[in-house]
């Protein structure tokens, strides 16, 4: 993640995070991303069932039940393992991480074993009764999907009346008190409704936005033809800043992110080099606390039937089951030589991401794209929009 918010208007001081002495056990949450000990964010897709039919989704989710998902007891066992082994957060997604039964119940327990627990759901199904249960098990952070205004978000979503029954799930969450934001992945289909999205969290009040850039995973494998070009995510990323900027010249202090794309810290800061000296140095030294991308480091992926995954775009990858291994054994395990690889991967890039000056603090970007473009693991990210002058 790369905090636009964080770095570009100065929401964030190199300070913030050294005070807590960066150990992910202390860390506020918008602060995890500059940790030092990089435990794992643990995404556990609950259930590959969901309401919707996106055309991007990396599990390939529909409305049916799946057979062999993880029992509540399962469940339980993993959170506890999570739990010991330091994870400082459990993100329930899917699918449709509401259309599991019991839901409440393992996000209750979460927090109840310390975790901080976080929900990626679509909102559709997020009635007043459910933002109440939600605030009742004191969930860190609910992050609702959307991918532009009404009829460019229901196209994308598949399912006509997607956007009206997100919005009203977000509110919902809102008057609960619950602390609720946008994730809204960009592509050709909907890059322009970046500055509609910015408009929306104005007028609902919406503390935060993260911007997807594109994973070719999943249904997703099949739009890399609709990602955006370089110049393209140039602009937008830069659209983003500018957006940003608006807001909190407004005296509104969002936070907002991009995601899946760490060329985004050095395009930020380069732009900084030109606008402002001092906060330029200070974004540098905030990046290389960040590290880049950490597949296979501080993110982690369990799926519905307890494979272990790298990241939760790479199921083609499966380094275990938490039902015949604890997830910590897994995670630590590096005779797996993909894991070892991610784990200690710059000797091992190739091509640009070899050569660049910015490899500390990027780490080479996603390793998922790569292998979807090139066949290769360790080529260079095919959605690097960085300049070869402002790589060498």
């Amino acid at each position: 993640m790369i905090g636009i918010s964080k770095l570009y208007c100065g929401a964030v001081e190199p300070s913030d995070a050294l005070r807590y002495g960066r150990d992910s056990s202390k860390l506020p949450s918008h602060l995890l991303q500059f940790s030092k000990d990089k435990k794992p964010v643990v995404v556990w897709n609950c259930t590959r069932r969901c309401n919707l039919k996106c055309v991007h989704c990396y599990a390939q989710s529909r409305d049916i039940r799946y057979k062999g998902e993880l029992t509540t007891q399962e469940g339980k066992a993993l959170v506890d393992d999570l739990a010991d082994f330091g994870a400082p957060v459990i993100l329930f997604s899917g699918g449709e991480p509401l259309m599991r039964e019991d839901i409440f119940k393992l996000a209750s327990y979460a927090r109840k074993k310390g975790l901080r627990a976080v929900i990626s759901t679509n909102g559709t199904l997020i009635t007043p009764e459910v933002a109440r249960r939600l605030r009742e098990i004191e969930l860190s952070y609910v992050g609702i999907s959307l991918d532009g205004m009404r009829e460019v978000n229901d196209k994308f979503r598949g399912v006509k009346g997607a956007f009206d029954t997100a919005l009203d799930g977000i509110r919902n969450c809102r008057r609960e008190g619950i602390k609720v934001g946008l994730r809204f992945t960009i592509n050709k289909r909907n890059a322009q409704e970046i500055p509609p999205i910015f408009r929306l969290l104005e007028e609902e009040g919406i503390p935060r936005v993260c911007f997807y850039h594109l994973v070719y995973s999943g249904r997703g494998s099949k739009l890399i033809e609709e990602d955006l070009s370089h110049g393209e995510t140039r602009r937008a990323v830069n659209q983003i800043m500018d957006l940003t900027k608006g807001l909190f010249d407004r005296d509104i202090p969002t936070e907002v992110l991009t995601v899946d794309n760490h060329a985004d810290g050095p395009y930020v800061y380069l732009r900084l080099l030109r606008e402002n000296l001092k906060r330029a140095e200070e974004v540098y030294e905030l990046l290389q606390m960040n590290e880049g991308n950490s597949t296979g480091i501080g993110i982690g992926c369990v799926s519905w039937d307890g494979s272990v995954h790298p990241d939760q775009f790479w199921r083609q990858h499966t380094l275990g089951n938490v039902r015949e291994r604890k997830f910590s054994d897994i995670w630590m395990d590096t005779s797996n030589p993909l894991m070892a690889g991610l784990k200690n991967r710059k000797s091992l890039l190739k091509g640009r991401c070899a050569e660049c000056r910015w490899l500390n603090i990027c780490n080479g970007n996603f390793r998922a794209r790569a292998e979807a473009v090139y066949g290769d693991v360790w080529a260079s990210d095919p959605a690097c929009y960085l300049t070869d002058e402002e790589i060498l």
